[in-house]
């Protein structure tokens, strides 16, 4: 369902892992206008994918209780969702009052979308992660307010990790302790050692890590992690980057844990790697972290995951900010009431942690939860997402096309035996450099 959106793959694993509630994959449809009328006074209409309809519920219905309209949340496939906020702004006659987008369509669909400057208050940007406010701005403009956020975090499991033979055997080969690894040579090592046959037949049962080639996700974050300011291109520039040193050492550390992986890395995404990680043959996998409150309960590792901060490179720990934001369209039919609600869909934004996802924006949100059993992936996301390194993907309405056409292909190849992944780069730079020109 997100083929046309990569970098939301991660949701859509979660429901084929575990059920379709648990992630912004939906697949329903839903007309109706927008400023309607009836006996209990007006209704606004905000457009969603499927998930996030379950993150927006408790906040649209205390809003109807405190302000007596009616909130109608339309669910939306993703790329459904993309299609109907793409033409309906084109031609200038929404029939929503709110949308929730993606951060990868801002950039495209800010001509349309209504500056919200107002609320982007000193109070409310401190509140906010510094890669949400920038990500929030086109051309100097407020066109969304973040209503949730993710990020890929390290999972890893704690019954291989605390066995006491384990945990001996490792510093005996490797000088340190076992734990949880925070840098690029730590999680190699980590990987290289829980490699192995466990059962005496022959064959590897056990990897330490995965590689993914089929999502370019978690690969970006590698070239944060690589200390690189502007991953593949400078979207002010249009300067094409993704041949540079930080992507060259990025992409040559990422295929470098190929041996300590399951095969078939050019097709694994978000699903397969977590299939594999709740199948019990992954000690450790990078991955967003919502899943952490989504695992299956007849996952062989349900009771023995622990959670820790994306590991970082030489540039420092770095993860991909996943947000949503809320933006009114500028032809909308009723925008006060449109940036009423999504003033109060940030002061309430706390409320969406019990959903499905578990998912929020505002620091203290998260904060509200510290200590509450089954927020513990909260911690890693918070420590992630503060990193000055946890940089958004380039604001250019190109993006889609890139990873698509370009980035992924790229992977693919690049996480084939022999592969000249310096090459791939070059070839890549060239191939964005006639996209973006």
């Amino acid at each position: 369902m997100h083929a046309e959106g990569r970098t939301r793959r991660a949701l859509a694993a979660a429901s084929v892992v575990a059920t379709a509630a648990l992630v912004l994959s939906g697949c329903g449809a839903g007309g109706g206008g927008t400023a309607e009328t009836d006996a209990g006074g007006e209704t606004l209409t905000v457009v969603v994918e499927g998930g996030g309809k379950a993150e927006l519920q408790p906040i649209a219905a205390l809003y109807t209780e405190e302000t007596g309209t009616e909130v109608k949340l339309v669910e939306l496939p993703y790329a459904g969702l993309y299609d109907r906020v793409s033409s309906e702004l084109k031609a200038g006659s929404p029939s929503f009052d709110v949308a929730a987008l993606d951060a990868i369509w801002l950039t495209a669909f800010a001509p349309g979308l209504a500056p919200i400057n107002e609320l982007f208050t000193d109070d409310v940007k401190s509140d906010l992660f510094g890669g949400l406010v920038s990500e929030a701005q086109v051309d100097g403009e407020f066109v969304g307010m973040p209503v949730w956020t993710n990020s890929e975090i390290l999972f890893y499991r704690t019954d291989l990790f605390e066995d006491p033979k384990n945990m001996s055997d490792f510093e005996a080969k490797y000088g340190y302790p076992l734990v949880p690894p925070t840098t690029w040579e730590q999680y190699k090592d980590v990987a290289e050692f829980f490699t192995r046959d466990t059962d005496g037949d022959g064959k590897t049962d056990l990897y330490g890590t995965d590689v993914k080639g089929a999502v370019e996700t978690e690969w970006l974050a590698t070239v944060s992690q690589a200390g690189e300011e502007h991953m593949v291109l400078d979207a002010e520039t249009n300067e094409v980057t993704v041949a540079d040193d930080a992507h060259k050492a990025a992409l040559e550390y990422y295929v470098s844990l190929l041996p300590y992986a399951p095969s078939g890395a050019a097709q694994l995404d978000w699903a397969g790697s977590q299939n594999l990680f709740y199948q019990g043959q992954l000690a450790m996998m990078r991955f967003w972290g919502h899943a952490y409150r989504q695992t299956p309960d007849d996952s062989a590792v349900k009771d023995d995951i622990g959670v820790a901060p994306m590991i970082g490179g030489s540039g420092g720990v770095a993860g991909v900010p996943g947000a949503w934001y809320l933006s009114a369209p500028s032809t909308g039919k009723n925008p006060e009431a449109a940036k009423d609600f999504i003033r109060f869909a940030y002061e309430h934004n706390a409320l969406s942690a019990d959903s499905s996802l578990g998912l929020v924006a505002r620091k203290s949100a998260f904060e509200s939860k510290d200590a509450e059993a089954g927020f513990e992936n909260y911690p890693a996301l918070v420590s992630t997402l503060e990193s000055s390194q946890s940089l958004p993907r380039p604001a250019t309405e190109n993006w889609q096309e890139i990873v698509d056409s370009v980035l992924v292909p790229m992977l693919q190849k690049a996480v084939e035996p022999g592969a000249d992944t310096d090459g791939l780069l070059e070839e890549a730079k060239t191939q964005i450099e006639a996209i973006v020109e």
